[in-house]
C-alpha cells in the first residue's frame, strides 16, 4: 500500500470533464473516491453508447495492465464533480509479481465482473425494457429508504441499459400511473417497492452498475 500511495495521484474533475479518450495509451488505472464516471464508446456515426457507470469506491481500467501496449477501449467522462485516485499500472503490475494473495484478490474481482457482464447480456437479450429500468432503479435504492437521489442523468441511464430516452420516459410514466414510483428531476420516490421488485425479478438479480 505504501508503494502504491507513493506513485498515486489525486485527480479532480468537474461535471462533463474528460479523463481520457477512446484509443488513448493506457498507463494508469483509477479508483473513484467521490462522484461517478461514465465509460462510453462512440459509434462511427458519433452516437454514444454508455458501457459502464463507475460509482464511488469502485475501480476501472485495471485489467489493461496485463496487455502489451494497452489503449483505453472507451472514453471516460465525469458525471458531476468527481475525485479520483490514479494508480501507475506498470508499477502495480510489478507489485503483483511479488504477491500471490493480491493476484488472487484481483482475479476474484475480475471474475465477479465477468459474471455481471454475462448476466447483463442475458438481460439485454431476453428481458423487457421495463424490467431493465426497474432493475436499475432498484439497484440504486437504499434498503431502508424510499426516497433517494438518482444522481445519473436519465439519458445516460437509458444508454446504459440500452433503451431509447423516450422509451425510458414512457416506462417511468407507466410505473407512476401504476403507483409504483415517481421521479421529479433527480429525486426518486418509491410508492410500492414490492411491485418494483416484482418487475426487476423478471431479470433475476437487479442490474449492478460498477
Amino acid at each position: 500500500m505504501d508503494r502504491v500511495v507513493q506513485r498515486a495521484k489525486r485527480i479532480s474533475l468537474v461535471d462533463g470533464e474528460a479523463l481520457f479518450q477512446q484509443g488513448d495509451t493506457a498507463t494508469r488505472f483509477y479508483l473513484v473516491v467521490e462522484g461517478h464516471m461514465k465509460l462510453f464508446r462512440l459509434a462511427p456515426d458519433g452516437n454514444e453508447k454508455v458501457i459502464e457507470l463507475v460509482d464511488t469506491g469502485h475501480t476501472f481500467a485495471e485489467a489493461l495492465m496485463f496487455l502489451e501496449q494497452p489503449r483505453y477501449p472507451v472514453g471516460a467522462v465525469a458525471l458531476g464533480d468527481t475525485e479520483l485516485i490514479s494508480v501507475d499500472a506498470a508499477d502495480f503490475s510489478a507489485i503483483l509479481r511479488d504477491s500471490v494473495d493480491l493476484c488472487l484478490a484481483l482475479l476474484g474481482d475480475m471474475s465477479f465482473r465477468l459474471r455481471s457482464l454475462i448476466r447483463e447480456i442475458d438481460d439485454l437479450s431476453l428481458h423487457s425494457a421495463t424490467c431493465r429500468v426497474a432493475a436499475f432503479i432498484l439497484a440504486r435504492a437504499p434498503a431502508d429508504c424510499d426516497d433517494f437521489d438518482l444522481e445519473i442523468p436519465k439519458h445516460v441511464i437509458a444508454s446504459r441499459i440500452s433503451v431509447k430516452p423516450e422509451t425510458f420516459s414512457r416506462i417511468i410514466k407507466s410505473l407512476k400511473s401504476k403507483n409504483v414510483l415517481e421521479i421529479k428531476g433527480s429525486k426518486v420516490h418509491l410508492l410500492d417497492r414490492e411491485a418494483l421488485e416484482d418487475a426487476a425479478d423478471v431479470c433475476g438479480l437487479p442490474v449492478e452498475v460498477t
